[in-house]
């Protein structure tokens, strides 16, 4: 008996599990939470979809013919041109949810509840940046079947295709953290939204995304093919085999695939310490 009391204790104590194990599966669970969440709130995954649908049937139909790509002023061109532009804008509005949802976690109490637990300090920021790129995913998916209806079309190949998709989530991704951040320092949701979005109009906007850089002026065209949204929106024209492939001498645009990885990656290193260090302190 005294030989089975002395192991029966040791056989029955969990294993311990080192930090990154352990970071990996709090971050899992805490995704899943919000996962759950959004199920439940249909309309939030509907309104994302709607938006991203209306800049592609509005910038197609009505900007179409009147911008010149390549020296035509084909609809079908631009069309072409745009959906790459339109996939990262998508992407990277993502921001604003991923930074109102921590923000309302905040005002709710929900984080101290959170950083009450024994778990890793980064999951919940990772969990919930995580969910968010899974919703993103959908709604990529949606909008490439909704772009094929328009007429957008891939010249490379799927390969190639989905590498440019997968550079769109990363994107994606880093930019969330900026989200993340954004929603640890603001008060209400509704501050977290404007936040989110005040930042995000001239990141795409002032880019490459919806016209051609080489038509700006020579200061603001070095300001858009230095800007990580140029970045993935050229390398994924270069990997859809759209028009639009720049004759710029910039670094970003002769090598746009390494700098898209190269920007969200900084990003993501970045930002993520920011985040979590602001996690530690905030309240």
């Amino acid at each position: 008996m005294s030989a089975v009391s002395r192991t029966s204790p040791r056989s029955a104590a969990p294993r311990p599990r080192g930090g990154i194990a352990q970071s990996v599966a709090d971050s899992l669970v805490i995704a899943r939470r919000n996962l759950i969440r959004m199920s439940r709130i249909p309309e939030m995954i509907i309104f994302g979809l709607i938006q991203p649908i209306m800049f592609v049937v509005l910038f197609s139909y009505v900007f179409g013919g009147s911008m010149n790509i390549g020296g035509t002023t084909d609809p079908d061109v631009y069309r072409n041109f745009l959906m790459a532009g339109i996939f990262a804008q998508t992407v990277t509005f993502a921001t604003a949810g991923a930074g109102a949802g921590i923000a309302d976690d905040m005002h709710k109490g929900l984080i101290d509840r959170f950083r009450s637990l024994p778990m890793a300090r980064g999951a919940v920021l990772t969990g919930r940046t995580l969910a968010d790129l899974v919703q993103t995913t959908l709604t990529v998916v949606v909008l490439a079947v909704v772009a094929l209806l328009v007429g957008w079309r891939i010249h490379e190949g799927l390969p190639k295709a989905l590498a440019a998709f997968v550079l769109l989530l990363l994107l994606g991704y880093a930019f969330s953290w900026i989200g993340a951040l954004i929603g640890l320092s603001v008060r209400t949701p509704e501050a977290a939204t404007s936040g989110g979005l005040i930042w995000l109009f001239p990141v795409t906007f002032l880019s490459n995304a919806f016209v051609d850089s080489s038509r700006m002026t020579p200061w603001l065209r070095h300001v858009a093919e230095w800007n990580p949204f140029s970045a993935t929106v050229q390398a994924c024209r270069e990997l859809f085999g759209n028009p639009g492939v720049s004759d710029s001498a910039a670094w970003p645009m002769q090598h746009p695939v390494w700098a898209s990885i190269i920007w969200s990656l900084l990003i993501i290193a970045v930002f993520r310490t920011l985040a979590v260090r602001k996690y530690r302190s905030a309240s």
